[in-house]
């Protein structure tokens, strides 16, 4: 559990699959380079990636403040069933039933709904597909939902209808773009399915 980068106001690191990014990660991040950790945002549990958190209540801050305004940017790669089109940008009204943990999509606005917006650019086409994709919103299983409702489930991920070969979905937070100490900073990698 190497940190990609590491200074005296953040911290950035790639989580594993099975450890919950609010808690268990960063409390194991915490043991391996000393001082607290403030999340700023999030990956499923299920999901793999870069993450970064901050080391003091003002990096949090303006993290946060950078996420709230669109400054902050995070693009994933997924393996999906099927062939979407070349490009695409969805907005999708999403609600969550917060019981059975699990996103719908849904036709109107009511309490809990939510817009959510990405785009998207095919990389690898075929029976399953390569795609690269940027998130607008972050909302929760937001891409696994957003893919799923137009017939292109994540490969593994059973609980919006994908194979289950694998023990989760086929999903990596691959890179992380925003300002840090007055100068950008942008972080990638890709998991070796995705090369």
């Amino acid at each position: 559990m190497e940190p990609v980068y590491l200074d005296d106001g953040l911290v950035v690191a790639e989580k594993p699959v099975g450890l919950d990014s609010e808690r268990e990660f960063p409390q194991a991040l915490e043991a391996r380079i000393g001082g607290k950790l403030y999340p700023v945002h999030r990956l499923d549990k299920s999901v793999s990636g870069l993450m970064v958190y901050a080391r003091t209540p003002q990096a949090a801050a303006e993290l946060s403040r950078q996420m709230r305004e669109g400054e902050f940017r995070k693009e994933y790669v997924a393996l999906v069933h099927g062939t979407p089109p070349e490009e695409g940008a969805w907005t999708d009204l999403l609600f969550r039933d917060s019981r059975a943990n699990k996103v719908y999509v849904v036709k109107r606005t009511r309490k809990g709904v939510r817009e959510a917006r990405l785009t998207f650019v095919r990389l690898r086409a075929g029976e399953r597909s390569l795609v690269r994709i940027r998130l607008e919103t972050g909302r929760s299983h937001q891409i696994r939902v957003q893919f799923a409702s137009r017939g292109y489930p994540l490969v593994g991920d059973r609980r919006y209808g994908g194979s289950g070969e694998y023990g989760s979905p086929m999903l990596y937070c691959c890179r992380l773009a925003f300002s840090h100490g007055g100068r950008p900073l942008v972080f990638e990698k890709l998991p070796n399915w995705a090369e």
